[in-house]
This record gives C-alpha cells, sequence and structure tokens, in this order.
C-alpha cells in the first residue's frame, strides 16, 4: 500500500485505483483521497475539507460504491451506486469522475470565495481592534517633573506674590490716606476762602453803595450851594427899595460871607472824606482785587493739584484692581492644584489599601499552606524513615533488634502515626501503596 499526499485546486481530478491508498490535505479547503481494500473488491474513497466539507466514495462486499460530497456551511450532496459484477468501480467510470471533479471544484471555489471573505472580515475585524480597541497608556513621566517644578515655582512665588501685593496695597493705601487728607485740608482752605471772598465781597457792595450815597449827598450839596449863590446874586444885582420899619439892620454882607465860608469849609471837609472814604475804597478794592487773584490762582492750583491727585488714585485703583485679580487668579491656580494632588494622594492611597488588602489576603492564604507543608515536611521524615526501616528489612538486618530499635523511634518521632496500631503489624503492601500515593505530591512540592 502506497501513501502520497497533494494539494488540489478547483482544476484538479481524481482518479482511485484500487489496493491503493491517497491522501491530501491542506489548511482550508483541502482534500482528502484514501482508498483501501476490504473483503472483496472495493475501495473507500474520502474527501474532506477545512470547513467540514468532505466526499467520500466506497464499495464493501457486496460490490457497492457510496459517494458522498458535504459542504461546510450548510450544503450536501449523497450518490451512491452499485455494481454487481464485484469490480471497484462500474463501467461509466470517467462519467462519474468527471461529474464528480466538477462538483469538486464548484466546492472549491466556493471554499476560496469564502476564504476570501473570510480573510477580509478577519483584516477588517483587525483594524476595527486597533482602532477601536484599548490604546496603550501613555507615559507621562517626563512631564512629572516639569509639573513638579512649575508646582514649586508657583509655591515660592505665590507668597512673595502675595506678600509683595499686600505691601504694595498697603502702601498705595497709606499714600491714598495722605493724599485724601491733603485734598480735604486744600478742599476746606478752599472753603474758607470762598467765605473770606463772600465777605469780601458784601464789604464792596456796602461800599459801593456808601460812595453812592456820598456822591448824591455832594451832588445835593452843590446844587444847593449853586441855588442859593443864584438867589444872592440876584438879590445884590437888582435895585430893591424897602422901607422898613425895624431895629438896626444886619450886615447881610457878613453874614452871606460867612455861610458861604461855612459852605466852603463843610464842602472842602465832605470832599476830603469822601476822597479820604473813595482812596480807602480803591486801596482796600485793590487789595482785594490782589487777594481774589491770588486766591484764584491758589484755587486753580488746588484744582490742579485735585486732579493729579485724582488721576494718581485711579491709576492706583487700577493697580489694585489688577494685582486682585492676580491674586485671585493664583489662589484659584494653587486651589486647583491642591485639588488635583488631593485626588492624586487619595488614589495612591486607594491603590496602597488594596495592595495591603491583597498583601493580608496573600498572607493569609500563606498561613494554610505553611502548616500544610510543615506536616507535609513531617510526613515525609517520617515516610524516610519508614522506607529506610523497610530498606534494611530487605537487606535482612535482624527482625527483633529492628523492632526493637523502631518502638522508641516511632514513639518519639514528632508526625502522629498514619495507624492507630503499631506499624509492624501494618502489611507491607498497604504501606508500600501509602509511600507510592503519597511521594509524587512530596515530589511536586
Amino acid at each position: 500500500m502506497t501513501t502520497c499526499s497533494r494539494q488540489l485546486t478547483s482544476s484538479s481530478s481524481v482518479k482511485v485505483l484500487s489496493g491503493s491508498s491517497c491522501q491530501a490535505s491542506s489548511a482550508y479547503g483541502g482534500l482528502s483521497v484514501s482508498c483501501s481494500p476490504c473483503c472483496s473488491s472495493g475501495g473507500v474513497c474520502g474527501l474532506g475539507g477545512g470547513y467540514g466539507g468532505g466526499f467520500s466514495n466506497s464499495s464493501s462486499l457486496g460490490g457497492a460504491l457510496c459517494g458522498s460530497l458535504v459542504g461546510g456551511y450548510g450544503g450536501g450532496l449523497g450518490v451512491g451506486y452499485s455494481g454487481g459484477d464485484g469490480s471497484l468501480l462500474p463501467d461509466n467510470e470517467k462519467i462519474t469522475m468527471q461529474n464528480l471533479n466538477g462538483r469538486l471544484a464548484s466546492y472549491l471555489g466556493k471554499v476560496h470565495a469564502l476564504e476570501e471573505a473570510n480573510r477580509e472580515l478577519e483584516t477588517k475585524t483587525h483594524d476595527w481592534y486597533q482602532s477601536q480597541g484599548p490604546r496603550p497608556a501613555r507615559d507621562y513621566s517626563s512631564y512629572f517633573k516639569t509639573i513638579e517644578d512649575l508646582r514649586n515655582k508657583v509655591e515660592c512665588t505665590a507668597p512673595s506674590a502675595d506678600d509683595n501685593a499686600r505691601l504694595a496695597a498697603d502702601d498705595f493705601r497709606t499714600k491714598y490716606e495722605h493724599e485724601l487728607t491733603l485734598c480735604q485740608r486744600v478742599e476746606a482752605d478752599i472753603n474758607g476762602l470762598h467765605r473770606v471772598l463772600d465777605e469780601l465781597t458784601l464789604a464792596r457792595t456796602d461800599l459801593e453803595m456808601q460812595v453812592e450815597g456820598l456822591k448824591e449827598e455832594l451832588a445835593y450839596l452843590k446844587k444847593n450851594h449853586e441855588e442859593e449863590m443864584l438867589a444872592l446874586q440876584n438879590q445884590i444885582g437888582g435895585d430893591v427899595s424897602v422901607e422898613m420899619d425895624a431895629a438896626s439892620s444886619v450886615d447881610l454882607s457878613r453874614v452871606l460871607n460867612e455861610m458861604r465860608d461855612q459852605y466852603d469849609s463843610r464842602q472842602k471837609l465832605q470832599g476830603r472824606q469822601a476822597l479820604y472814604t473813595f482812596c480807602s475804597f480803591l486801596s482796600q478794592s485793590e487789595e482785594l482785587n490782589k487777594e481774589a487773584a491770588f486766591n484764584s490762582e491758589l484755587m486753580q492750583k488746588s484744582h490742579s493739584e485735585l486732579n493729579e491727585l485724582r488721576r494718581v488714585l485711579q491709576g492706583l485703583e487700577v493697580e489694585l484692581r489688577s494685582q486682585l485679580c492676580m491674586k485671585a487668579s493664583l489662589e484659584k491656580s494653587l486651589e486647583e492644584t491642591q485639588h488635583r494632588y488631593c485626588l492624586q494622594l487619595a488614589q495612591i492611597q486607594e491603590r496602597i489599601s488594596s495592595v495591603e488588602e491583597q498583601l493580608a489576603q496573600l498572607h493569609c492564604e500563606m498561613e494554610p499552606q505553611n502548616q500544610e507543608y510543615k506536616i507535609l515536611l513531617d510526613v515525609k521524615a517520617w515516610l524516610e524513615q519508614e522506607i529506610a526501616t523497610y530498606r534494611r528489612l530487605l537487606e535482612g538486618e535482624d527482625t527483633h533488634e529492628l523492632s526493637a530499635d523502631e518502638s522508641p523511634r516511632s514513639i518519639c518521632h514528632p508526625c502522629p502515626p498514619i495507624h492507630p496500631h503499631n506499624h509492624r503489624h501494618l502489611p507491607f503492601s498497604l504501606e508500600l501503596g501509602l509511600l507510592l500515593f503519597i511521594s509524587p505530591t512530596l515530589i511536586s512540592t
């Protein structure tokens, strides 16, 4: 009987001869052909594929031939032939084999198509697992040092920045309070100057009214004097004869001269008084104008200083707001950093607790194993002693001396005896079986 192996494709053909065995296989869609002689002239032919497809042709004692073709995906075909002349194949051997080869070729074509589809599905599945599967964890250890340095810098600079901002804010607050005090003093001085200016304005108005009254009085006196002078001139220039029986006449010219002198002296006195009053008014007005100009200049300077202080105050307020915003942002970043590291610390503590629990569980699991190991060591020592005893028995030592020596040894042995009675009465076959049963466990341990 000969044996051969070959790969068959969709265009391969199979011929089976009696008295031979042929087999061919492949990983996917392979072909297996085997022929074996039976009691009569017959043969067995089998075809099988990796997907479960197969073809078989057999003939037995009656010369019957049976063929079956089965597909791995649910398709199958069975054909049977029988010959009465006892030959291996019927007369239409070529037609049958061609039919079977054609069906086998179609089957192999389907198998190859399914293989291609399977490869495509496997490729798609592999690609999907590569794209959707768990990605390898990135190594962020290189960033930890940078993060630690930045955190140290933030922790070092945050207190100093807070202290600097606090000191700057205190300095700005002190300057603001000082400037505010100066501003309040200047405003108080300005208000006092406003009151003085109002008083001077009232005094000026009063003096102007007095001057106007004196001017009116002077004009009235001048007018009255002119009228009296005209009346006297008319009396002197006219010829009036009046005879009167009266006492001695008074010298009218002398009286008029006296009156004239009195009016002149009074007029001069009032003129001097008015001139003095007017000069004093002018001097007071000039002084008031000078004071008003000085006060206006001082007010302008105070206003300019006040505006400058307001601008400085606004700049300081803006800088204070910026410092407060920076402080708030630094505090927020510090809180976020603390929260993040608290979370990391909690995760590390959870890992430590889980590892401690696993370690405690391992200790608990190891304790009974240690006990078992100690027991097995004791049993091993006892068995070694028993083996030595039986070896001495086999070597032909004295039985009485051996029994006398073994009795105290078995009593002093730390391991309790397996049997309650003396091991001399234990059958040798039973103890040997026990030894053979326990020895593999000891060897594996």
